[in-house]
């Protein structure tokens, strides 16, 4: 018998997600936690590359005989599900944001998500951070609503919101599927060290950005002492003239 304890583990463990709930569960959830902010927790990216092996001939290597998904499905389902959660968490943002972000953290909600969310939208700007923020865990949830609380505009957002949501899936799914042969025998040991790096990689245009931006910051700095100095040094020149 299934308990509430299992199902709770089960839901976190995307290898046992991939053998229990099929295709359809798959896209179910990718939608989930892109659009519905319960879904945050729940393991999109390794989901999707895991997906991708089931779909490849190491499927029954990984996970067992019996389970074999197509990967024509996944590679059409998977963004359309995906574009369509984040759709709708800008929707429930532009209808309801203030109501939905405005109560006290709880066991689930955290309201350092939403504040985390907001600094990607405004430092990096509305499109980018549409985008980049489809390759970072829990962000990706938060930032949809928060973009329709906002006011970035529905066919903007779509658009970027179709970018993102194409690039983020198709690239995880190929990731399975092209190696899924060498993938399948270390996938116990190894699925979260490579998650790690998929994600610091995934990321890596916003620690560029970060660091762009303190060199500017730096550099803004620096020349604006420089100014500061050279004004000091005429105006003591023209005291000493005086």
């Amino acid at each position: 018998m299934t308990t509430t304890t299992d199902l709770a583990v089960n839901l976190l463990d995307a290898k046992s997600l991939i053998s229990s709930v099929g295709t359809v569960g798959l896209l179910a959830i990718i939608f989930a936690e892109t659009g519905l902010l319960i879904g945050f927790f729940l393991p999109g990216d390794s989901l999707l590359i895991l997906g991708g092996v089931a779909a490849s001939s190491a499927a029954s290597k990984a996970f067992g005989a019996g389970v074999q998904m197509p990967i024509a499905a996944l590679l059409i389902g998977a963004p359309l599900c995906a574009i369509a959660g984040a759709q709708l968490g800008h929707l429930l943002g532009a209808k309801v944001g203030g109501r939905l972000f405005d109560k006290p953290d709880s066991k689930i909600f955290k309201r350092e998500y939403v504040v985390k969310a907001e600094e990607y939208f405004t430092k990096f700007g509305p499109e980018k951070a549409v985008v980049m923020a489809r390759f970072i865990p829990i962000v990706r949830t938060f930032l949809n609503p928060v973009a329709g609380t906002l006011e970035m505009p529905a066919r903007t957002f779509f658009i970027w919101n179709a970018v993102g949501g194409v690039i983020w899936t198709e690239a995880m799914l190929c990731i399975g599927y092209f190696f899924g042969d060498s993938m399948a025998p270390v996938i116990d040991k190894y699925l979260i060290p490579a998650m790690a790096l998929i994600i610091l990689l995934s990321i890596s245009p916003i620690l560029i950005e970060v660091l762009r931006d303190r060199k500017k910051r730096k550099a803004g700095g620096a020349a604006y002492a420089a100014e500061a100095e050279a004004a000091d040094a005429l105006q003591g020149g023209r005291h000493r003239r005086g």
